[in-house]
């Protein structure tokens, strides 16, 4: 089970731990990743950019709020590993311009469906929750259905795009 940095191994009864070691070294930090041309997805998210957090981003960036949504848009994400909650996936591709720390102030409520970056990044919120991340936009797809044959919308080692909804509307506001 890989995670940003590390990587759970359960070995079954009489495994040598060494040799498990050396065979998972012997990888490299990129196995599982890499696909046959033909066999990566892209999935598309469509985007309200207009979230709570785009003013601040910008402000902190040094971008206007148009700048931080095409960005934000144009970059062709991988879905590294998921976590956190169930189709909660970690995006890297997250353009330096936009790499923030955590809000120092979470949430306790981040309503589903919002698209969110933090660190290097970014992610959706498949369902309510509290949460850290700064919010640019939110969306409408469904990330995780437990009755769905694939209950979750986007797989590590997925390509995806964030395919903005309009022109970027300033938050003014707070949500949740």
């Amino acid at each position: 089970m890989p995670s940003a940095t590390s990587l759970l191994v359960r070995l079954t009864p009489g495994w040598d731990v060494d040799s498990a070691a050396a065979r998972v070294a012997a990888l490299g930090h990129t196995a599982g990743r890499e696909a046959s041309p033909g066999q990566v997805r892209t999935v598309e998210i469509p985007v309200t950019y207009d979230g709570p957090d785009l003013d601040d981003v910008a402000g902190a960036t040094g971008l206007s709020p148009a700048e931080v949504v095409q960005r934000h848009s144009a970059s062709l994400y991988t879905a590294a590993f998921a976590g956190f909650a169930p189709g909660f996936v970690y995006l890297e591709g997250l353009d330096p311009a936009l790499v923030l720390p955590r809000r120092a102030d979470p949430r306790t409520r981040v309503p589903s469906g919002a698209v969110a970056i933090a660190a290097a990044y970014s992610a959706v919120y498949p369902r309510e929750s509290p949460g850290g991340w700064h919010l640019l936009g939110r969306t409408d797809a469904v990330l995780f259905d437990v009755t769905a044959e694939a209950p979750a919308l986007i797989q590590p080692g997925d390509q995806v795009r964030f395919v903005p909804l309009g022109p970027a509307v300033s938050s003014g506001g707070e949500q949740g």
